[in-house]
C-alpha cells in the first residue's frame, strides 16, 4: 500500500518518483510481484517518514512503465484500475501492507444513473473550456468512454479538484450518488474559474 497526499482514480495516470527506503522496498517487491499496489488518501501526516493517518477506500495502481536508477530510487508511471475498501491495515514491515478488497459500484447496471453521467459532459466540456482560458493548460481533446461509469472517472481525472473532492468521489457507494457529487463540484468549479477570470 503507498498512502499518499492525493486521491488516486479508476483511470487517472499517477507518476511517482520513490527514494525514500521504505517505498524503494515496496517498488522492488511490486515489480517482482504483478506489478500493482493500493493507493489510500493521507487523511493526516506525511507521506515521508510514516506516523500518517490512512483513508479505507482508495484505488489499485498498476505500473505502466518504470525505471530504477543506479543508486535504487524509482520511477513509476502508473494507472488506477478500480476502488479498493481496506478491510485491515498490517503491521508496517518495512512499508504499509493492509488487507483489501475490491470495491464494485453497488449499481453497475442503472440506466437512469448512465443518462445522469451523460448529461454532465455539457457542464463538463464547459468547465474544461474555462480552465483553459483561466490557466493557459489544455489537455487536449478529450474522448470520454461510452461506458458511463469509465466516463465519469475520466471526468473526475480531468476537472480541476482538489484531493479532498476525488477521495469523496472514490468514496461515494454507487455510480448515481457519484453523479450528483460531479454535478455539484461540476457547478462550483466553473462559479470558482469564471470569478478568477473576472477578476
Amino acid at each position: 500500500m503507498f498512502p499518499l497526499g492525493t486521491a488516486l482514480l479508476p483511470s487517472m495516470l499517477l507518476p511517482l518518483r520513490i527514494f525514500e527506503p521504505r517505498y524503494r522496498a515496496m517498488a522492488d517487491a511490486v515489480m517482482d510481484g504483478d506489478r500493482t499496489f493500493g493507493v489510500v488518501l493521507i487523511e493526516r501526516g506525511s507521506e515521508v517518514g510514516g506516523g500518517d493517518v490512512r483513508t479505507d477506500v482508495g484505488c489499485l495502481a498498476r505500473v505502466l512503465d518504470a525505471e530504477q536508477q543506479p543508486d535504487g530510487q524509482w520511477s513509476l508511471l502508473c494507472v488506477g484500475e478500480e476502488r479498493l475498501r481496506v478491510r485491515r491495515w498490517l503491521p508496517d514491515d518495512p512499508f504499509p501492507v493492509a488487507e483489501v478488497e475490491p470495491w464494485p459500484d453497488e449499481d453497475p447496471h442503472d440506466a437512469d444513473a448512465a443518462e445522469r453521467v451523460a448529461a454532465l459532459e455539457p457542464r463538463f466540456r464547459e468547465v474544461l473550456a474555462l480552465a483553459v482560458q483561466a490557466t493557459g493548460s489544455d489537455p487536449g481533446p478529450v474522448a470520454l468512454s461510452p461506458d458511463a461509469t469509465d466516463a465519469l472517472w475520466q471526468m473526475a481525472t480531468v476537472t480541476p479538484l482538489g484531493a479532498l473532492d476525488r477521495h469523496r468521489l472514490l468514496s461515494a457507494p454507487s455510480l448515481r450518488a457519484r453523479a450528483g457529487l460531479l454535478a455539484e463540484m461540476l457547478d462550483d468549479a466553473a462559479l470558482l474559474l469564471r470569478a478568477r477570470l473576472d477578476g
